[in-house]
């Protein structure tokens, strides 16, 4: 167990931003209704949202962080820092967080970081951009988590087509001497590291064709490739056991934890986690149905989509955790109040 506080920091703001495009899972399979129906009931996800050929994760953070900027009447001139959270950047490199400080426009003072993170990556993102802040005393800073993870699925994938969709975030970061402090946890299992993956494309296989295809296989080694049981078996085995050790380390107890905000993975692992957590399915909301699973954006558009009450979260305590690609896991306990949050926003 890897477990710290981070002082001095709170969240002022979250938003989020989906594709307008829908794509039902009713019609997954055009001529069979039934099989549909059975594919919806296991996984959990009715519609996905899937992006154009040419919006990126950094499109989807930026349209996120200007409607919060604009709620909150923060100067863009006071932002300090800026996290880029994302395993869909525009380009191998240079990294996009320079690029979306300057579209929208940020201080060229601003420092600009990216991270390569994708199912933990909110949790990841959050205590990054806190304790550096924290350290620092900077004053504003935004944290942007995204992917457009549909752009790395083969179209002949069926297994993995159903489950994914695009989203982007932004939270704003605040530094604040008398805020509650912020309690994460972080473990990893690199050994698992395949068990899902896009092969190519890094320095380690660079190819200059994606037309590379094993007999067999339904996707190129630049498209997601990902071992479904063994994810699967790590998710049930590793996370429950995960926040009770964070729970247990802050001194807490489950029944004074208003919600608990996990990665969307899909609805058998969510129900697995919450039943062996002990813990009442009202304090565990699911964007599922209608959003899919997005990658790491998928706690922040939960928490916008199904906790927003007019345009504030609710005051409460919540734990947020993340699972999956790495192998990782991160959780973190916190407070929220007075989190402004504005309607999601959708991207033609």
């Amino acid at each position: 167990m890897a477990y710290f506080e981070v002082k001095h920091i709170e969240i002022k703001g979250i938003s989020a931003a989906v594709p307008l495009n829908k794509v039902s899972n009713r019609s997954f399979d055009p001529n069979d209704k039934a099989s549909n129906d059975r594919l919806i009931d296991a996984i959990g996800i009715e519609e996905r949202r899937v992006a154009s050929s040419n919006t990126c994760a950094s499109d989807l953070c930026v349209s996120a962080a200007n409607r919060l900027l604009d709620k909150l009447k923060w100067n863009k001139s006071d932002i300090d820092v800026v996290f880029f959270v994302s395993q869909s950047p525009d380009y191998i490199l240079p990294g996009s967080s320079t690029q979306i400080a300057s579209r929208m426009g940020l201080s060229k003072s601003c420092l600009a970081f990216d991270v390569n993170q994708g199912c933990a990556g909110y949790v990841y993102g959050l205590s990054l951009i806190s304790a550096f802040m924290s350290s620092t005393k900077l004053k504003r800073g935004l944290l942007l988590v995204g992917d457009t993870i549909t752009q790395y699925i083969s179209s002949d994938d069926k297994a993995l087509l159903p489950i994914f969709s695009d989203a982007g975030t932004a939270t704003a970061i605040e530094f604040n001497e008398s805020a509650s402090a912020m309690r994460f946890n972080s473990t990893i299992y690199g050994e698992d590291y395949e068990s899902i993956i896009v092969k190519n494309g890094g320095a380690k296989q660079i190819k200059k064709s994606d037309n590379d295809f094993e007999s067999g296989l339904t996707q190129n080694k630049l498209q997601l490739e990902m071992k479904g049981m063994e994810v699967f078996a790590f998710s049930i085995a590793k996370v429950a056991p995960h926040v009770n050790e964070l729970i247990e380390h802050s001194g807490e107890n489950k029944a004074s934890i208003d919600y608990f905000v996990f990665h969307q993975a899909n609805k058998l692992i969510l129900q697995s986690i919450t039943e062996k957590l002990q813990i009442d399915a009202e304090k565990v909301p699911s964007s599922l149905k209608l959003f899919g699973n997005t990658s790491g954006a998928t706690i922040p558009l939960t928490l916008v989509t199904e906790l927003k009450k007019q345009e504030l979260l609710p005051d409460a305590k919540m734990l947020l955790c993340g699972f999956g690609v790495g192998l990782s896991i991160a959780s973190v306990l916190l407070n929220f109040k007075g989190i402004v949050c504005p309607d999601l926003i959708e991207i033609p």
